[in-house]
């Protein structure tokens, strides 16, 4: 099976993080699989497409940032050079470009976001005119197909598929755990208001009076430069700048939780966060908010969900979680292999469902 993945900008973000996952597992089950975009490859993203290329996989990005037609005309060269059997469009605006190319390469649309995309009136309208151009619709999550459902209508073919993680990369043996001179508590996320880095802050700080030895990483892709300014100003206003490290994206999320002590996740919404999963697979404390994505997490050992609006509150579960030790967590279902598996199977349908309508 020829497979092409379509995702918005080679970055070091979720869903392109997943995609990329699935890709390798595909091309090693034996199909062939390539990767294209809509955006230039970040740079964060450099030793991603390297590993996709070493796995076999082809990555088409454009070199530069095409306007709205020139998105549509860089689409369809690469589904004409690749020539895919399939076609899985990672999140909305990927989603709704593919599907207004005139392909009969049949398109499943994942849906990644943790917002309601269809509450702008100009998807909302772009989405009911392409609905039908999908075979199958994937959610991450039922909160996923829940807002479809209300803001578009019913789909015929609608599907949770949890995201997966790699738990091998997580595996005691799997690398080195880096000692530190001291306990760092790390969020690692985009720079924008929903992943409440602010929150976190304030909760440190509380933290830092009480326990000396405690530090704060913040890393992530720096998208709202705004609020990354809010954060970095914060910071210092609070006299916490020897204690909290303002970073950019990372690649080595493995290494850094475990030199980490605790994991902080205080997103006011998730759909199924990589993020989340990986520190999970980790066995770090987590300490997140409490939103029906992290739900599920909430009965697992060293995993304390509360209102992280809440500072004091937030800062005694930070403290709290310092004192914890690591802890294995039922992850089965939300592997990285368990994704990929349902995904071809998915596929397999898709093209059987199309055989038996030719």
């Amino acid at each position: 099976m020829r497979i092409l993945q379509v995702i918005l900008a080679p970055r070091l973000s979720g869903a392109e993080v997943l995609a990329k996952g699935v890709a390798i597992g595909h091309q090693r089950d034996g199909h062939d699989v390539s990767i294209a975009s809509l955006m230039p490859e970040h740079d964060d993203f450099a030793h991603i497409s390297a590993e996709l290329r070493a796995h076999g996989v082809s990555c088409i990005f454009p070199d530069k940032t095409p306007g709205k037609l020139g998105r549509l005309l860089f689409l369809h060269r690469a589904i004409r050079t690749f020539r895919p059997d399939i076609i899985f469009a990672h999140a909305t605006i990927p989603a709704l470009y593919v599907r207004a190319l005139p392909t009969r390469v049949p398109i499943v649309w994942v849906m990644h976001s943790g917002a309601n995309d269809f509450a702008n009136a100009a998807l909302m309208r772009a989405e009911r005119l392409l609905s039908n151009r999908a075979k199958a619709v994937i959610g991450v999550s039922q909160k996923n197909i829940d807002e479809y459902v209300k803001e578009i209508g019913l789909h015929p073919s609608m599907i949770v598929v949890p995201n997966g993680v790699d738990v091998s990369r997580f595996a005691d043996d799997a690398g080195p755990r880096v000692p530190v001179a001291y306990k760092q508590i790390v969020q690692v996320g985009r720079y924008i208001p929903e992943k409440n880095q602010l929150q976190t802050v304030e909760a440190f700080a509380r933290v830092a009076r009480a326990d000396p030895d405690a530090r704060l990483l913040l890393c992530g892709v720096i998208e709202n430069l705004d609020y990354h300014k809010a954060v970095v100003e914060r910071v210092a206003q609070l006299g916490l700048n020897d204690r909290v490290t303002i970073d950019g994206p990372q690649t080595n999320v493995a290494q850094i939780l475990r030199a980490s002590a605790v994991f902080a996740m205080p997103s006011s919404f998730e759909a199924h966060s990589i993020g989340f999963l990986e520190a999970l697979a980790s066995g770090i404390p987590v300490v997140g908010n409490e939103i029906a994505s992290f739900a599920f997490a909430g009965g697992f050992p060293g995993v304390q969900l509360l209102d992280t609006k809440d500072a004091d509150a937030y800062g005694r579960a930070l403290l709290h979680a310092l004192t914890q030790p690591r802890a294995k967590r039922p992850l089965q279902g939300l592997t990285l292999q368990s994704t990929a598996d349902r995904y071809l199977a998915i596929a397999r349908d898709v093209l059987n469902m199309r055989v038996g309508l030719s």
